[in-house]
C-alpha cells in the first residue's frame, strides 16, 4: 500500500521560511508528478507546486517567486521551500503524487496533510 507522509509544518512569523517534506513509501514502480496542494478553512484546495519526474515544476500564482519545489527520485521525496511567508499562506498542506504500483496505470494519492500557520 502506498503512503505519502508529510513533515515540516509549524508556526512561523510573516516573512519567515519553512521547509516541508513528503516521502512516498510502499510498492512503487514509478512516480510521475509529485507535489503540493493546500487548503485554508472555508476555501477550496489549490495547487501550490507540482514537479514532474524530470524536475520541471509548475507553481500556483500566489506562491510564484517565493516557494521552490524539488524532488529526489531515488529517495521518493519532494520538498517545498517556502520563503517570505504571508498570513494568507496559512493552510493545511497536502502532498500529492501520481504513482504506478504495478502493471496498471498511474493512480493519484494524497497525504494526510501538515499544518502551516503564518502569524502577522
Amino acid at each position: 500500500q502506498v503512503q505519502l507522509v508529510e513533515s515540516g509544518g509549524g508556526l512561523v512569523q510573516a516573512g519567515g521560511s519553512l521547509t516541508l517534506s513528503c516521502e512516498a513509501s510502499g510498492i512503487i514502480v514509478a512516480i510521475h508528478t509529485m507535489g503540493w496542494y493546500r487548503q485554508a478553512p472555508g476555501k477550496k484546495r489549490e495547487l501550490v507546486a507540482m514537479t514532474t519526474h524530470d524536475g520541471a515544476a509548475n507553481y500556483g500564482d500566489p506562491v510564484k517567486g517565493r516557494f521552490t519545489s524539488s524532488r529526489d527520485n531515488r529517495e521518493k521525496t519532494v520538498s517545498l521551500q517556502m520563503n517570505r511567508l504571508k498570513p494568507e499562506d496559512t493552510a493545511t498542506y497536502y502532498c500529492n503524487a501520481n504513482i504506478r504500483t504495478g502493471q496498471n496505470g498511474f493512480l493519484n494519492y494524497w497525504g494526510h496533510g501538515t499544518q502551516v500557520t503564518v502569524s502577522s
